[in-house]
């Protein structure tokens, strides 16, 4: 799902002196999942609605929820026999976190059964969201983080957007949302890697899911050799962005990539930091990952082994390369 600015213009026009506007998300869930304006203040907040006994318990279990600047979690215990989880938005400069946030949390939250799971999911979820902001602070994006953005910015741009309309092509990016590859269309599904060497030996693969086909009818893994340096004649990551963006002509797609770029970590309190690197595409390669392509999916292991970061070797791969065309025809759902 998703929180936009219009989403709150309905609640902030409704004139109640006190007390909170809300209006409820997820109509057919078992969870009374709200947005809501807080009168006179205008304070923004989600709030998830319980019984006070599921309430009391979470409170007992967790009596102190971590908070991040501009960003405020609360359970508030009412008289009528309900309690509340509120995730609020402190400081007007958190709008550009805050709506991605509270969607990502209340889709947590209404995906599980009962009032306690609900609150723990919740909770869990604004907890990640808070580890994720606190490691960008003042610093932003690591460089293998901005390389990586890079990489799924540069597929978005010049292979998905030329033959999709924006919407879908925006829709299709999913790596900023933990899915196993970085882009999920109808008919493939596409992992993107990204290294400043000129022939890299290997490639290092995450997870056993990653390179697992099962879900999709073919799976690509791409790559891209950049050149990188500060000053360089190539373009920053803010100049890919800001390209990205103004391909997608629609509101609909501007305001879903803006949300998936805040969920992948880049703030526009932070485009300063990523001026000066700049980077030039050496070469992009494609690989059709089925077969006998080297990797190692979930089926091979045994019991209890997860979580498994391993590296592929290029060497053998030429027999699954194949060309951007084939592949701007497989997006397309032509091949």
């Amino acid at each position: 799902m998703k929180v936009g600015e219009e989403d709150w213009a309905s609640l902030e026009e409704e004139e109640h002196p006190y007390g909170i506007v809300t209006r409820r998300l997820f109509p057919r869930s078992e969870h009374d999942i709200f947005l809501a304006v807080q009168q006179p203040s205008g304070r923004r907040m989600l709030v998830l609605r319980v019984p006070a006994a599921a309430a009391e318990e979470v409170a007992e279990q967790q009596p102190s929820l971590a908070s991040t600047r501009g960003l405020a979690l609360q359970i508030t215990a009412g008289s009528d026999g309900h309690g509340e989880l509120r995730v609020v938005l402190t400081a007007d400069d958190r709008r550009e976190v805050f709506n991605p946030l509270i969607a990502d949390v209340a889709s947590a939250a209404q995906a599980v059964h009962g009032s306690v799971q609900a609150l723990n999911a919740a909770i869990e979820r604004f907890e990640q969201w808070r580890q994720l902001l606190r490691s960008l602070r003042d610093a932003g994006l690591g460089l293998d983080a901005r390389r990586g953005l890079l990489g799924e910015l540069l597929i978005l741009r010049d292979h998905l957007l030329p033959v999709l309309p924006p919407q879908a092509a925006a829709a299709a990016w999913r790596g900023p949302t933990g899915a196993n590859q970085d882009f999920e269309l109808k008919g493939c599904a596409i992992e993107v890697k990204t290294g400043v060497g000129r022939n890299p030996g290997s490639i290092v693969i995450a997870s056993e899911r990653q390179l697992d086909g099962v879900g999709t009818d073919r799976l690509l893994l791409a790559h891209l050799s950049v050149d990188e340096r500060r000053g360089g004649s190539g373009e920053s990551l803010n100049e890919v962005v800001d390209s990205v963006q103004d391909a997608l002509v629609t509101v609909a797609a501007r305001a879903e990539f803006r949300d998936l770029l805040v969920r992948a970590g880049y703030l526009s309190e932070h485009r300063q930091l990523y001026d000066d690197v700049r980077y030039t595409v050496r070469r992009t390669d494609f690989w059709h990952v089925t077969g006998d392509f080297p990797r190692i999916v979930e089926a091979d292991l045994r019991p209890g082994v997860g979580n498994c970061c391993y590296r592929i070797s290029t060497a053998g791969l030429d027999q699954y390369g194949v060309s951007s065309a084939w592949v701007a025809n497989v997006v397309k759902g032509k091949a």
